[in-house]
């Protein structure tokens, strides 16, 4: 919304680019803006003395799960702003839908202790399987790798083509 409110939108719409070329940088640029998150954090946790893994290549691999799942978040977001077409509900609708799938994921308690029916909604919150990919990555924890990130990516290419057909109405 602030991209077409300030006219950039509108360049970006009359280039040859195709939509999801568009969206899917908007997504990439998410991803890597949460990498500088990810860094300070790590730095925080080694200087807290939290115990995380020093094996690369997990960092790596919870890296790769933080730019997957900021696209699919900020892709979440152009699918919002997409339908709405205003700052001010893309604001209350999007906190309306972010708190509710935090809540409802893994993030702050197990998903065994969830009555049924947080449970159906946290198996079908990509964030859970974000925040199982991470705890597997960095801290050890039983986690199922290859489902977390097959559900990442899916719901990031879903997110992508949803919002790239909705970002012409985002234009007008």
């Amino acid at each position: 919304i602030w991209d077409r409110d300030a006219g950039v939108l509108a360049k970006l719409m009359v280039t040859p680019t195709p939509r999801t070329a568009l969206v899917t940088g908007k997504a990439f640029a998410a991803g890597v803006r949460a990498l500088i998150q990810v860094v300070v954090v790590l730095l925080l946790a080694a200087v807290l003395g939290v115990g995380l893994t020093a094996n690369p290549l997990k960092i790596f691999g919870a890296m790769v799960a933080v730019v997957i799942g900021s696209g699919f978040f900020a892709c979440l977001s152009i699918v919002i702003a997409g339908l709405v077409l205003s700052r001010d509900r893309l604001m209350g609708i999007g906190q309306a839908i972010m708190m509710p799938m935090f809540f409802a994921s893994n993030a702050l308690y197990p998903v065994a202790i969830m009555p049924t029916w947080v449970r159906v909604a946290s198996y079908l919150n990509p964030l859970s399987y974000l925040v199982d990919a991470l705890r597997g990555l960095l801290i050890g924890t039983d986690s199922h790798l290859m489902l977390d990130f097959t559900v990442l990516t899916g719901s990031a290419v879903l997110t992508i083509l949803t919002a790239s057909a909705l970002l012409g109405r985002l234009a007008r």
